[in-house]
């Protein structure tokens, strides 16, 4: 699918962009963060060929977040969501003019690595930092799903977002996120009329051909802890 190239190339540039940087990151004030998120997911595969937010769920979660300089982060988190899709408004033919649909429920945990455009503090102005960041995010996770057919199965996530601090210590932001599975048997169904939502033309898939994605998109809001020294005087 077109949709899949796009993403994917989308990555590899995100990950060449975040590995060749040089940008210099002092040491943040405060080393951890943790806090929770909400927000929508939704599903593409054979049941959505490229429409973002076609039946869209909801999502939320906990995350984790050692700031390793200001311009370095790596974050963990926990997530829940529920996702579906339905093959009349899946954009494909299917055969024999059957119909199915499909709805999960999934759990995510997952570690990625962010990289902030800007140096970001609150604090700290001779190091030229600022109280807000657009960023990238990039890293692997594992997707429990329930539903007709257990689903368990990696996944790499790669998105964009935005934090601001609303006051020392104090971080809220928004994110936009893909997740590439390896699978195709994450919108499982009973059979109908011959066919299944999880191979219904019977092609065999490889890593950029027939296989499924979700994403989310949340609003973060957390609180840092852990202070360090002062930047001006080393770690």
């Amino acid at each position: 699918m077109k949709a899949e190239r796009f993403v994917v190339l989308l990555f590899v540039v995100m990950t060449l962009f975040m590995l060749i940087s040089t940008a210099d990151g002092q040491a943040q004030e405060y080393k951890y963060e943790m806090g929770g998120a909400v927000g929508s997911s939704f599903y593409m595969g054979d049941a959505n060929r490229s429409r973002l937010y076609l039946h869209p769920g909801l999502s939320g979660g906990i995350l984790f977040r050692y700031n390793l300089n200001f311009l370095w982060s790596i974050k963990t988190g926990l997530s829940v969501a529920t996702v579906s899709g339905e093959s009349e408004e899946s954009g494909n033919s299917f055969p024999f003019g059957g119909r199915a649909s499909f709805h999960r429920t999934l759990a995510e945990l997952g570690t990625q690595v962010e990289f902030n455009f800007f140096p970001y503090s609150d604090r700290y102005a001779y190091l030229g930092t600022k109280n807000y960041t657009p960023y990238l995010c990039t890293g692997v996770g594992v997707t429990y799903a329930s539903g007709e057919k257990t689903f368990f199965g990696a996944n790499i996530p790669f998105g964009i977002g935005f934090k601001y601090k609303l006051k020392n210590r104090m971080n809220i932001g928004i994110e936009f996120s893909m997740r590439k599975l390896f699978r195709d048997d994450f919108d499982v169904t009973e059979k109908t009329t011959g066919w299944s939502l999880d191979n219904p033309f019977s092609i065999e898939s490889s890593l950029l051909k027939n296989r499924d994605w979700y994403s989310f998109t949340i609003i973060f809001l957390t609180w840092e802890f852990a202070t360090r020294e002062d930047p001006c005087r080393g770690n």
